[in-house]
Protein backbone atom coordinates (compact mmCIF):
# COMPACT_ATOMS: atom_id res chain seq x y z
CA UNK A 1 0.00 0.00 0.00
CA UNK A 2 1.80 3.12 -1.26
CA UNK A 3 -0.44 5.94 -0.05
CA UNK A 4 -2.31 5.96 3.24
CA UNK A 5 -3.37 8.37 5.97
CA UNK A 6 -3.70 7.62 9.71
CA UNK A 7 -5.06 9.34 12.78
CA UNK A 8 -5.25 6.42 15.23
CA UNK A 9 -2.49 6.70 17.87
CA UNK A 10 -1.48 3.04 17.95
CA UNK A 11 -1.56 2.71 14.16
CA UNK A 12 0.78 5.72 13.92
CA UNK A 13 3.04 4.38 16.68
CA UNK A 14 3.38 1.13 14.69
CA UNK A 15 4.63 3.13 11.67
CA UNK A 16 7.12 5.46 13.37
CA UNK A 17 7.53 4.52 17.08
CA UNK A 18 5.89 7.70 18.38
CA UNK A 19 2.38 9.08 18.61
CA UNK A 20 0.25 11.63 20.44
CA UNK A 21 -3.39 12.65 20.65
CA UNK A 22 -3.27 15.29 17.88
CA UNK A 23 -1.51 14.00 14.78
CA UNK A 24 -2.10 13.13 11.15
CA UNK A 25 0.35 10.67 9.60
CA UNK A 26 0.81 10.48 5.85
CA UNK A 27 2.57 7.69 4.00
CA UNK A 28 3.13 8.79 0.38
CA UNK A 29 5.18 6.20 -1.52
CA UNK A 30 8.69 6.81 -0.10
CA UNK A 31 7.85 9.92 1.94
CA UNK A 32 6.29 9.88 5.41
CA UNK A 33 4.96 12.91 7.29
CA UNK A 34 4.13 13.28 10.99
CA UNK A 35 1.98 16.43 11.29
CA UNK A 36 1.32 17.70 14.82
CA UNK A 37 0.99 20.91 16.84
CA UNK A 38 3.48 22.87 18.96
CA UNK A 39 2.65 20.95 22.17
CA UNK A 40 4.19 17.73 20.84
CA UNK A 41 6.80 18.96 18.37
CA UNK A 42 9.90 18.56 20.58
CA UNK A 43 9.11 14.96 21.50
CA UNK A 44 7.98 14.13 17.95
CA UNK A 45 11.33 15.33 16.55
CA UNK A 46 13.16 13.28 19.18
CA UNK A 47 11.22 10.02 18.94
CA UNK A 48 9.41 9.72 15.58
CA UNK A 49 11.47 7.52 13.23
CA UNK A 50 11.81 7.58 9.43
CA UNK A 51 9.42 10.46 8.81
CA UNK A 52 9.43 14.21 8.39
CA UNK A 53 7.98 15.94 11.45
CA UNK A 54 5.91 19.03 10.60
CA UNK A 55 4.57 21.56 13.09
CA UNK A 56 1.15 22.93 12.23
CA UNK A 57 -1.60 24.94 13.90
CA UNK A 58 -4.09 23.46 11.40
CA UNK A 59 -3.37 19.79 10.75
CA UNK A 60 -6.08 19.37 8.12
CA UNK A 61 -4.96 22.34 6.00
CA UNK A 62 -1.31 21.21 6.17
CA UNK A 63 -2.34 17.68 5.14
CA UNK A 64 -4.28 19.04 2.16
CA UNK A 65 -1.31 21.17 1.08
CA UNK A 66 1.00 18.13 1.14
CA UNK A 67 -1.48 16.01 -0.84
CA UNK A 68 -1.89 18.80 -3.44
CA UNK A 69 1.85 19.43 -3.69
CA UNK A 70 2.55 15.71 -4.24
CA UNK A 71 -0.34 15.43 -6.73
CA UNK A 72 -1.75 12.39 -4.88
CA UNK A 73 -4.63 10.89 -6.88
CA UNK A 74 -5.68 8.17 -4.40
CA UNK A 75 -5.13 7.59 -0.69
CA UNK A 76 -6.33 4.80 1.62
CA UNK A 77 -7.95 5.66 4.96
CA UNK A 78 -9.67 3.72 7.75
CA UNK A 79 -13.23 5.07 8.19
CA UNK A 80 -13.09 3.95 11.86
CA UNK A 81 -10.18 6.38 12.33
CA UNK A 82 -11.73 9.70 11.34
CA UNK A 83 -14.69 11.67 12.60
CA UNK A 84 -17.21 12.63 9.94
CA UNK A 85 -16.26 16.31 10.43
CA UNK A 86 -12.55 15.58 9.85
CA UNK A 87 -13.35 13.52 6.76
CA UNK A 88 -15.53 16.29 5.27
CA UNK A 89 -12.89 18.96 6.00
CA UNK A 90 -10.15 16.83 4.46
CA UNK A 91 -11.96 15.85 1.29
CA UNK A 92 -14.25 18.72 0.29
CA UNK A 93 -11.77 20.83 -1.76
CA UNK A 94 -9.35 18.06 -2.74
CA UNK A 95 -9.14 16.16 -6.00
CA UNK A 96 -7.51 13.24 -4.15
CA UNK A 97 -9.78 10.19 -3.98
CA UNK A 98 -10.11 8.78 -0.45
CA UNK A 99 -10.49 4.98 -0.52
CA UNK A 100 -12.08 3.45 2.59
CA UNK A 101 -10.36 0.32 3.87
CA UNK A 102 -11.62 -0.51 7.38
CA UNK A 103 -9.04 -1.79 9.88
CA UNK A 104 -6.17 -1.94 7.37
CA UNK A 105 -3.64 -1.12 10.11
CA UNK A 106 -5.01 -3.80 12.45
CA UNK A 107 -4.84 -6.34 9.59
CA UNK A 108 -1.22 -5.35 9.00
CA UNK A 109 -0.49 -5.90 12.71
CA UNK A 110 -2.28 -9.27 13.11
CA UNK A 111 0.95 -11.26 12.73
CA UNK A 112 3.47 -10.07 15.28
CA UNK A 113 7.21 -9.70 14.66
CA UNK A 114 9.64 -11.55 16.96
CA UNK A 115 10.47 -8.18 18.60
CA UNK A 116 6.79 -7.53 19.29
CA UNK A 117 6.40 -11.00 20.85
CA UNK A 118 9.31 -10.23 23.21
CA UNK A 119 7.53 -7.02 24.29
CA UNK A 120 4.19 -8.82 24.67
CA UNK A 121 5.86 -11.53 26.77
CA UNK A 122 7.43 -8.87 29.01
CA UNK A 123 4.01 -7.23 29.34
CA UNK A 124 2.46 -10.59 30.30
CA UNK A 125 5.17 -11.26 32.91
CA UNK A 126 4.76 -7.77 34.43
CA UNK A 127 0.97 -8.31 34.43
CA UNK A 128 1.37 -11.62 36.26
CA UNK A 129 3.53 -9.86 38.89
CA UNK A 130 0.73 -7.34 39.35
CA UNK A 131 -1.74 -10.17 40.00
CA UNK A 132 0.68 -11.66 42.59
CA UNK A 133 0.94 -8.30 44.39
CA UNK A 134 -2.84 -7.91 44.37
CA UNK A 135 -3.23 -11.45 45.78
CA UNK A 136 -0.76 -10.58 48.55
CA UNK A 137 -2.82 -7.49 49.43
CA UNK A 138 -6.06 -9.52 49.50
CA UNK A 139 -4.48 -12.14 51.79
CA UNK A 140 -3.35 -9.47 54.26
CA UNK A 141 -5.97 -6.73 53.99
CA UNK A 142 -8.74 -7.87 51.63
CA UNK A 143 -11.33 -8.96 54.16
CA UNK A 144 -14.38 -6.66 54.21
CA UNK A 145 -12.96 -4.37 51.49
CA UNK A 146 -15.37 -3.16 48.80
CA UNK A 147 -15.09 -3.94 45.10
CA UNK A 148 -14.45 -0.21 44.58
CA UNK A 149 -11.47 -0.24 46.95
CA UNK A 150 -10.13 -3.50 45.48
CA UNK A 151 -10.51 -1.96 42.00
CA UNK A 152 -8.33 0.95 43.17
CA UNK A 153 -5.83 -1.57 44.58
CA UNK A 154 -5.84 -3.51 41.27
CA UNK A 155 -4.97 -0.22 39.53
CA UNK A 156 -2.15 0.40 42.01
CA UNK A 157 -0.68 -3.12 42.05
CA UNK A 158 -0.95 -3.76 38.30
CA UNK A 159 0.73 -0.45 37.44
CA UNK A 160 3.53 -1.07 39.99
CA UNK A 161 2.40 2.12 41.76
CA UNK A 162 2.34 4.13 38.55
CA UNK A 163 5.49 2.82 36.82
CA UNK A 164 3.42 1.16 34.06
CA UNK A 165 0.26 2.15 32.25
CA UNK A 166 -2.70 -0.19 32.56
CA UNK A 167 -4.02 -1.62 29.28
CA UNK A 168 -7.68 -1.19 30.34
CA UNK A 169 -9.62 -0.41 33.50
CA UNK A 170 -9.56 -3.49 35.74
CA UNK A 171 -12.67 -5.55 36.44
CA UNK A 172 -13.09 -6.65 40.07
CA UNK A 173 -16.34 -8.53 40.70
CA UNK A 174 -17.58 -10.57 43.69
CA UNK A 175 -20.20 -13.37 43.51
CA UNK A 176 -23.33 -12.18 41.60
CA UNK A 177 -21.45 -9.20 40.13
CA UNK A 178 -19.07 -11.67 38.44
CA UNK A 179 -22.10 -12.78 36.37
CA UNK A 180 -21.73 -9.46 34.47
CA UNK A 181 -18.84 -9.97 32.01
CA UNK A 182 -17.81 -6.28 32.21
CA UNK A 183 -18.97 -5.56 35.76
CA UNK A 184 -18.54 -2.09 37.24
CA UNK A 185 -17.19 -2.01 40.82
CA UNK A 186 -19.75 -1.53 43.59
CA UNK A 187 -19.66 -1.17 47.40
CA UNK A 188 -20.15 -4.96 47.79
CA UNK A 189 -17.66 -6.25 50.39
CA UNK A 190 -15.33 -9.27 50.15
CA UNK A 191 -16.08 -12.10 52.58
CA UNK A 192 -14.60 -15.52 53.34
CA UNK A 193 -15.58 -18.22 50.77
CA UNK A 194 -16.75 -15.63 48.22
CA UNK A 195 -15.88 -15.97 44.54
CA UNK A 196 -13.91 -13.06 43.05
CA UNK A 197 -13.21 -12.40 39.36
CA UNK A 198 -10.38 -10.05 38.37
CA UNK A 199 -9.63 -9.07 34.75
CA UNK A 200 -6.62 -6.75 34.39
CA UNK A 201 -3.60 -5.90 32.29
CA UNK A 202 -0.70 -3.49 31.85
CA UNK A 203 1.27 -1.95 28.99
CA UNK A 204 4.99 -2.54 28.51
CA UNK A 205 6.42 -0.13 25.92
CA UNK A 206 2.83 0.33 24.70
CA UNK A 207 2.21 -3.44 24.22
CA UNK A 208 -0.69 -4.83 26.26
CA UNK A 209 -1.20 -7.72 28.63
CA UNK A 210 -4.62 -9.24 29.36
CA UNK A 211 -5.49 -11.90 31.92
CA UNK A 212 -8.56 -12.95 33.92
CA UNK A 213 -8.52 -15.02 37.10
CA UNK A 214 -11.45 -16.31 39.12
CA UNK A 215 -10.57 -17.30 42.68
CA UNK A 216 -11.98 -18.73 45.90
CA UNK A 217 -11.63 -16.31 48.81
CA UNK A 218 -9.53 -17.90 51.53
CA UNK A 219 -7.55 -15.25 53.37
CA UNK A 220 -4.72 -17.63 54.33
CA UNK A 221 -3.98 -19.25 50.96
CA UNK A 222 -5.63 -16.81 48.54
CA UNK A 223 -3.99 -16.76 45.10
CA UNK A 224 -4.80 -16.19 41.43
CA UNK A 225 -3.35 -19.59 40.45
CA UNK A 226 -5.36 -21.85 38.16
CA UNK A 227 -5.81 -24.54 40.84
CA UNK A 228 -8.70 -23.28 42.95
CA UNK A 229 -10.58 -25.00 45.77
CA UNK A 230 -14.04 -23.54 46.37
CA UNK A 231 -16.09 -24.36 49.47
CA UNK A 232 -19.24 -23.81 47.37
CA UNK A 233 -19.83 -26.94 45.23
CA UNK A 234 -21.53 -25.06 42.40
CA UNK A 235 -18.64 -22.56 42.22
CA UNK A 236 -16.25 -25.52 41.92
CA UNK A 237 -18.33 -27.29 39.29
CA UNK A 238 -18.57 -24.22 37.02
CA UNK A 239 -14.92 -23.31 37.58
CA UNK A 240 -13.79 -26.81 36.56
CA UNK A 241 -15.92 -26.71 33.39
CA UNK A 242 -14.50 -23.31 32.32
CA UNK A 243 -10.91 -24.39 33.05
CA UNK A 244 -11.43 -27.60 31.07
CA UNK A 245 -12.82 -25.55 28.14
CA UNK A 246 -9.88 -23.15 28.25
CA UNK A 247 -7.23 -25.88 28.44
CA UNK A 248 -8.95 -27.80 25.63
CA UNK A 249 -8.52 -24.80 23.31
CA UNK A 250 -4.94 -24.04 24.42
CA UNK A 251 -3.87 -27.67 23.95
CA UNK A 252 -5.62 -28.22 20.60
CA UNK A 253 -5.26 -24.82 18.86
CA UNK A 254 -3.05 -25.20 15.78
CA UNK A 255 -1.74 -22.95 13.02
CA UNK A 256 -3.92 -23.46 9.94
CA UNK A 257 -7.17 -23.73 11.89
CA UNK A 258 -9.96 -21.19 11.41
CA UNK A 259 -10.58 -18.84 14.34
CA UNK A 260 -14.11 -20.31 14.52
CA UNK A 261 -12.62 -23.79 15.13
CA UNK A 262 -10.72 -22.49 18.17
CA UNK A 263 -13.92 -20.86 19.42
CA UNK A 264 -15.62 -24.27 19.01
CA UNK A 265 -12.95 -25.94 21.18
CA UNK A 266 -14.10 -23.91 24.21
CA UNK A 267 -17.79 -23.73 23.32
CA UNK A 268 -18.21 -27.50 22.80
CA UNK A 269 -16.96 -28.29 26.34
CA UNK A 270 -19.31 -25.72 27.90
CA UNK A 271 -22.29 -26.77 25.74
CA UNK A 272 -21.71 -30.47 26.51
CA UNK A 273 -21.81 -29.61 30.23
CA UNK A 274 -25.21 -27.94 29.67
CA UNK A 275 -24.17 -24.30 30.12
CA UNK A 276 -23.87 -23.16 26.48
CA UNK A 277 -26.41 -20.36 26.78
CA UNK A 278 -24.43 -18.87 29.68
CA UNK A 279 -21.25 -18.45 27.58
CA UNK A 280 -22.28 -15.07 26.17
CA UNK A 281 -19.17 -13.76 24.40
CA UNK A 282 -16.51 -14.91 21.95
CA UNK A 283 -13.54 -17.07 22.98
CA UNK A 284 -10.94 -14.37 22.47
CA UNK A 285 -9.38 -11.43 20.66
CA UNK A 286 -6.00 -10.37 19.36
CA UNK A 287 -3.72 -8.40 21.68
CA UNK A 288 -0.94 -5.99 20.71
CA UNK A 289 -0.71 -2.20 20.74
CA UNK A 290 -4.50 -2.27 21.14
CA UNK A 291 -6.11 -4.38 23.86
CA UNK A 292 -8.59 -5.66 21.24
CA UNK A 293 -7.16 -6.28 17.79
CA UNK A 294 -7.08 -8.96 15.11
CA UNK A 295 -7.68 -11.88 15.02
CA UNK A 296 -11.08 -12.17 16.75
CA UNK A 297 -11.70 -15.72 17.97
CA UNK A 298 -15.44 -16.16 17.49
CA UNK A 299 -17.93 -18.60 15.96
CA UNK A 300 -18.28 -16.61 12.71
CA UNK A 301 -14.62 -15.93 11.90
CA UNK A 302 -13.06 -17.69 8.89
CA UNK A 303 -9.66 -16.10 9.59
CA UNK A 304 -6.90 -18.71 9.29
CA UNK A 305 -4.69 -18.80 12.38
CA UNK A 306 -1.05 -18.15 11.49
CA UNK A 307 2.34 -18.38 13.18
CA UNK A 308 3.11 -15.39 15.47
CA UNK A 309 -0.53 -14.41 15.96
CA UNK A 310 -1.22 -13.36 19.57
CA UNK A 311 -4.69 -13.64 21.10
CA UNK A 312 -6.60 -14.43 24.27
CA UNK A 313 -8.44 -17.63 25.12
CA UNK A 314 -11.08 -16.65 27.68
CA UNK A 315 -14.18 -18.82 27.98
CA UNK A 316 -16.72 -17.95 30.66
CA UNK A 317 -19.99 -19.06 32.23
CA UNK A 318 -22.24 -16.36 33.71
CA UNK A 319 -25.23 -17.37 35.85
CA UNK A 320 -27.37 -14.22 36.34
CA UNK A 321 -27.89 -13.16 39.99
CA UNK A 322 -25.59 -16.02 41.15
CA UNK A 323 -21.97 -15.75 39.96
CA UNK A 324 -19.73 -15.94 36.91
CA UNK A 325 -16.41 -17.57 36.04
CA UNK A 326 -13.98 -16.44 33.34
CA UNK A 327 -10.45 -17.78 32.86
CA UNK A 328 -8.21 -15.94 30.40
CA UNK A 329 -4.64 -16.21 29.19
CA UNK A 330 -2.94 -14.49 26.27
CA UNK A 331 -1.24 -16.97 23.94
CA UNK A 332 1.14 -16.77 20.97
CA UNK A 333 1.12 -19.25 18.09
CA UNK A 334 4.67 -20.61 17.90
CA UNK A 335 5.92 -23.74 16.15
CA UNK A 336 2.36 -24.41 15.05
CA UNK A 337 0.75 -24.43 18.50
CA UNK A 338 -0.47 -22.17 21.30
CA UNK A 339 2.03 -21.08 23.95
CA UNK A 340 0.88 -19.06 27.00
CA UNK A 341 2.82 -15.80 27.08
Amino acid sequence: MKNFILQNENAIYFECKFSCDNVIFLNLEKDKYFITDARYIIEAKEYAKNCEVIESSNLIETTKEILKKNKIKKIVFDPNDFTYATYINLTETLKTQFIAKPNFSKQKRAIKSDKEIILLRKAAIAGREGFKELAKFIRKNGFNQTEQFLYFKAFEKMSQIGKLDISFEPIVAINENAAKPHALPTNKKLKLNDLILVDAGIKYKRYCSDRTCTSAVDFEKFSFKREQKFKNEKHQKIYDIVLKAQLNAIEKAKVGMKASEIDKLTRDVIEKAGFGKYFVHSTGHGVGLDIHEFPFINSKSDVIIEENMVFTIEPGIYLPSEFGVRIEDTIVMQNGKAVIL
